[in-house]
């Protein structure tokens, strides 16, 4: 019966809910944003364009890999059982994955599904593939190397011994570490083992050289460490790389020691660390002090290394993961630049030695402080050869603490996320901290893109499924604060196509004119206006607007002037943002933000956690009032429900809610804008913003009313219709007319709800049961009505009828949402939730549906009219020299046996050929050479490059026969010339004798 009550408590005499049946309640998954899990390892393919994200197995989702393009491009795979990510390549139109329990998984770009899983005989330990092959090889822990076939979906008959065991049969047992292809040379294979490295070629199935790092007693070798300096070593191995052009390999060791080999006759040209380029031929110290004197420092592990080169291959430079001491205090990459490449066949082992020794430059691509790079990925322009390290323009860099850091590649700057990267790998991109839902108009977010200067895209490839193009009158947009102080804005949509796809991009940090020490705490975006205000833990609060900047592309000096407790930092715009939220003003509060309202008639109000409230009018701006709660206890004008004005004087009390509302207060007979605050205490205060007699808009206090538990909602109500009594501008602008607004106002606490006519009146209220309610709002269903949705501490969502309070339907959100970070929520108008389900992601929930689960991504992933260009081959000096070149068709049957036949991909390839032939006699026209060249496949490629350098070959025999027998020519003239003049020189003698 109480329920029946409260309508006429309330004073309402409709009710809002009555169209609502619990058959409308149900929970879609709509999407999720952002990553589910720790990110474990990276991938790039720059033929499709695309970046694969591995994620471990954790607490908060088991592991599995997200594909990236260009835009909202973005797919999800599953692993076929829980398991964490360890390593991910792409394989043309393949993905291939191995995870922590050894399972190879082969992924289609095409369907999108997995296609097969394959588990080897042992603990895999390394993988590696080739564009160009459809083949992975995997390295295992006894040290032996399978191959898989990717075409066929089955083992192939290749195994490779251990190499190491067989050389060194006493040697411990060496498990394989890494494995690489010859950049140029498909059939030269490198293998890293725990104790060295080996070359293995699959011409001649045996191997070629071996490496073995050793420290000789007396050197103190690369960590420094003078406890084993007396006894002979030998580091264990942790990499293995070719340079791109395969004459050299580097390797690097457990001491964090570089050592550069001859890869043609094995020897050991230089070892060095990067403090230290040269530890000399005995392993000379190197120095590495501790944080006090007598001490050395411990150095990170080399987690990676990169042996990548410019457009000419034989430009290099070395990107290193770890390696520096842990007192570094400068965390990132390291970038050696060693340059051009000499000469080897005309260098002596000095100039080789010296190169490396003493590179171009060599310093480091800055990471923030407190992580290691753990790994990275870079990102080529065009080629996916060299081992994915040719002539790369970005690298994505992986920190320890789980986050993603993107870099200019070689210079080391940071490059901006926004509008580059996949809006999920923007909640990695620093962390984001907090996450608001502001509410805009259509019209006015699509005119809402931003003009800033940014690089080239680095994502391109995919293309977006289509989407039901709902138009709602209001957009979802998410405003995301990051770990780093920058603000990121974008549309989460309703499950529907998206209009405006782009970020906008707000730095806060620059805005309050410091780096560090900012953490966002509170944010609220005016849905008409596009007006953001920011409030920060330090007690700032600050205001953008949209504009254009008319300082952009400068840089300029801030001169700070205040002027009605406003500080204005317009000049504190990006300088690389021509139009888009620039800074407008500054207030500096007294602690941390805990409240804050930008209202859509050009008002902006902030609650602090001393207790004080600032009222900011835009027009100015201008602070146009400011008081804390507690001095309005003594102001309290009306009684109190369940709690009197003194209480508040014993406990802090500080705002947690602020809403603005147009309405009749009880006893006026005309409509004005209301300002409602809640507290911590469960105090809600009204005040009246009236215009002033000299301009602008005066604040006066209208009176207080108090629950039980923190205020957590407020939504003002009309008392006729049920829609909300909001201050739009519609609603401001029908005050001149004298349009009145009788409202009710509807609050939640963690207790509780009531519903009442402001400031004071008692109306009708509710005891939440056992659990608290920790966040709500008021929802509409189409046409059928109102009503009151909350969120509760036992993971569950109920819905309430207004005014009755009685419950409707209550379903599981549990299984979904992070039950302990339901207090972030967001609901929606229309019943939308968006709610954390882990550290970095979010979901889409609409209330209003059918019970569907979430449904996988329609998105396109492969371009089949992407080629991949033809992998780099041996020059003719090499194969003049005796190097036999091996193709991928020769590889298919070393690795595959004589008996395999051609894959699918060869397959469809030499119909592609064939089509282009039949086209090319068909059209009678003879292309250009150039055109050929463009559009011709692979195979085709390959025979036309055998035949000009056989043609080549036959010329330059034939040159050099003419060249012999023109010297043989000379060479004949030149012995009659010296004849005779041997015998004219003789006859005169003989004749001046004989008197001639």
């Amino acid at each position: 019966m109480a329920h029946l009550l409260r309508g006429k408590q309330a004073g309402i005499q409709r009710d809002f809910s009555a169209g609502l049946n619990p058959q409308l309640f149900a929970i879609d998954e709509v999407t999720r944003y952002g990553i589910n899990s720790q990110i474990s390892c990276l991938a790039y393919d720059p033929v499709q364009s695309l970046l694969a994200v591995g994620t471990n197995d954790t607490q908060y989702g088991s592991g599995q890999i997200y594909l990236f393009g260009q835009s909202r491009v973005s797919v999800a795979l599953p692993l076929p059982r829980k398991a964490s990510v360890r390593a991910v390549h792409f394989v043309a139109d393949k993905l291939v994955s191995v995870d922590s329990k050894n399972e190879i998984s082969v992924f289609s770009l095409e369907t999108a599904r997995i296609l097969a899983s394959y588990t080897p005989p042992g603990g895999v330990t390394a993988i590696v593939t080739d564009p160009t092959l459809d083949f992975v090889l995997i390295g295992l822990q006894n040290g032996d190397v399978v191959a898989y076939d990717l075409d066929r979906q089955s083992p192939a008959p290749l195994r490779i011994q251990n190499l190491w065991k067989e050389q060194y049969p006493r040697a411990r047992p060496a498990p394989v570490v890494t494995l690489a292809f010859h950049p140029r040379d498909i059939g030269t294979f490198l293998i890293g083992y725990g104790e060295g490295a080996v070359i293995y070629s699959f011409k001649t199935d045996k191997p070629v050289k071996f490496f073995r790092y050793e420290i000789p007693p007396g050197a103190l070798g690369g960590d420094s460490n003078p406890a084993t300096h007396n006894i002979p070593r030998y580091p264990r191995l942790t990499q293995a790389v070719w340079h791109p052009t395969g004459t050299f390999v580097l390797t690097g060791h457990e001491d964090s020691s570089l050592v550069i080999w001859d890869a043609k006759d094995g020897r050991k040209i230089l070892v060095r660390t990067i403090q230290n380029p040269n530890l000399g031929g005995s392993g000379s110290a190197t120095e590495s002090l501790g944080s006090t004197r007598g001490t050395f420092a411990l150095k990170c592990p080399l987690f990676r290394i990169a042996w990548c080169c410019k457009e000419n291959p034989d430009d290099t430079g070395i990107v290193i993961a770890g390696g520096t001491p842990t007192t570094s205090l400068e965390k990132g990459l390291t970038f050696i630049d060693l340059g051009q490449t000499p000469v080897y066949a005309t260098s002596s082992w000095q100039i080789l030695s010296r190169h490396f020794e003493k590179p171009k430059r060599q310093h480091t691509l800055p990471t923030p402080p407190n992580a290691e790079v753990v790994d990275f990925c870079l990102i080529p322009r065009r080629s996916p050869h060299y081992a994915g390290s040719h002539d790369p323009i970005a690298v994505i860099a992986l920190l320890s603490s789980g986050e993603m850091v993107t870099l200019s590649f070689p210079s080391g700057h940071s490059i901006n996320p926004t509008n580059q990267l996949h809006v999920s790998l923007s909640y990695v991109h620093p962390f984001i901290n907090r996450v608001e839902l502001a509410y805009v108009e259509r019209t006015r977010w699509l005119g809402m893109v931003e003009n800033r200067s940014k690089g080239p895209l680095i994502l391109k490839g995919g293309a977006e499924a289509k989407h039901p193009l709902m138009r709602f009158a209001n957009r979802n947009i998410l405003l995301a604060a990051h770990a780093d102080g920058t603000v990121r804005i974008w549309d989460v949509g309703h499950g529907d196509e998206i209009e405006n796809q782009k970020m906008l991009q707000v730095d806060v940090a620059r805005a309050v004119g410091r780096s560090n020490d900012v953490d966002v705490s509170k944010m609220s975006m005016a849905g008409a206006t596009g007006e953001l205000a920011v409030g920060l833990r330090t007690g700032e609060v600050v205001v953008f607007i949209w504009g254009y900047n008319k300082d952009s592309g400068k840089e300029v000096h801030h001169v700070g002037v205040e002027s009605f407790g406003l500080e204005t930092i317009k000049d504190r715009a990006e300088p690389s943002v021509k139009e888009g939220l620039h800074p407008l003003a500054m207030f500096r509060g007294q602690g941390q933000v805990t409240a804050l309202k930008a209202s859509e008639v050009g008002f902006i109000a902030a609650g602090f956690q001393q207790g004080g409230l600032v009222v900011i009018d835009l027009r100015g701006p201008a602070v146009i009032y400011q008081t804390g709660l507690d001095e309005l206890s003594g102001q309290s004008k009306g009684g109190s429900f369940r709690r009197r004005s003194s209480q508040y004087q014993q406990k802090a009390e500080w705002p947690t809610c602020i809403e603005f509302g147009v309405m009749s207060l009880e006893g006026d007979d005309y409509s004005s804008i209301l300002l409602f605050v809640g507290s911590n205490l469960g105090r809600v205060a009204t005040f009246k913003l009236l215009p002033g007699l000299q301009g602008g808009y005066t604040v006066s206090f209208a009176g207080s009313t108090a629950l039980e538990g923190q205020v957590v909602t407020i939504a003002p109500l009309d008392s006729e219709l049920g829609d909300p009594a909001a201050a739009t501008q519609t609603a401001v602008a029908g005050l001149r007319d004298g349009r009145r607004i009788d409202g009710v106002l509807l609050v939640v606490t963690t207790s509780g709800v009531k519903v009442s006519r402001p400031p004071s009146a008692k109306g009708a209220h509710k005891t939440w049961d056992e659990v608290f309610c920790d966040a709500s709002a008021v929802v509409r269903y189409q046409a059928a009505g109102y009503a009151l949705l909350g969120l509760f501490g036992d993971g569950t969502a109920k819905i309430y009828s207004i005014p009755a309070l009685k419950q409707i339907a209550s379903v599981n959100v549990g299984h979904i949402l992070d039950v302990r970070r339901l207090s972030e929520a967001i609901i929606t108008p229309t019943g939308d939730v968006v709610g954390w389900t882990g550290p970095s992601q979010v979901a889409l929930l609409n209330m209003w549906g059918t019970g569907s689960d979430l449904t996988r991504s329609l998105d396109k992933l492969l371009n089949v009219e992407a080629l991949i260009p033809p992998r780099p081959t041996i020059s003719n000096v090499e194969w003049m020299t005796g190097t036999v070149h091996v193709t991928p068709a020769d590889m298919d049957a070393l690795i595959g046996g004589p008996d395999r036949p051609p894959s699918k991909r060869m397959i469809e390839q030499r119909r592609a050929e064939e089509e282009q032939q039949r086209t090319v006699k068909r059209s009678a026209v003879a292309g250009s050479s150039s055109s050929e060249t463009k559009d011709e496949g692979y195979w085709a490629y390959m025979q036309r490059q055998m035949q000009e350098r056989t043609q080549n070959l036959n010329i330059m025999g034939d040159s050099m026969d003419r060249v012999e027998e023109n010297s043989s020519n000379w060479a004949d003239d030149v012995n009659k010339f010296v004849s005779k003049q041997k015998k004219k020189a003789v006859m005169g003698f003989v004749g001046s004798k004989l008197g001639f």
